[in-house]
């Protein structure tokens, strides 16, 4: 199996009980990137995840699709979970680069977080929508 798909496994198996597969896959100088979030460090990434899985019910992440360049890896994701009773869903591709020996050193999430999260804000969303409108032309 190659460095990208047992990344992709640990996603797609993401739980409080798997966490500790980090350690196996990155490397100590793991970075991961998010629209909210820069850590560095497989701990910090660690207890990211595990605040993650600990505030949000039912989070999971199903990997559609993969695919490795000469640079790195893609990941191309679904991601549900509930948050305060209402459903999320997102949709977004991740960036993987690995350390030479296979290590992930380099996790970053893209995924739209105006349209997906802050769009449903009522207020925010409201003005999101607005700002869409008059830039569309």
């Amino acid at each position: 199996m190659s460095p990208l798909e047992s990344w992709a496994g640990f996603w797609s198996r993401l739980s409080a009980d798997t966490l500790d597969r980090l350690d196996d896959l990155a490397s100590p100088d793991l970075r991961f990137v998010d629209p909210f979030n820069d850590v560095s460090g497989r701990a910090p990434v660690k207890a990211l995840l595990q605040r993650m899985l600990g505030e949000l019910g039912c989070a999971s992440f199903v990997v559609q699709d993969w695919a490795m360049g000469a640079k790195g890896g893609y990941l191309r994701w679904d991601f549900s979970a509930t948050i305060a009773g209402q459903r999320l869903l997102l949709e977004g591709m991740s960036e993987v680069r690995f350390d030479p020996d296979g290590k992930v050193i380099l996790h970053r999430d893209h995924w739209d977080a105006g349209g997906q999260v802050y769009a449903r804000v009522p207020l925010l969303g409201l003005g999101i929508r607005l700002m869409r409108k008059r830039l569309s032309g």
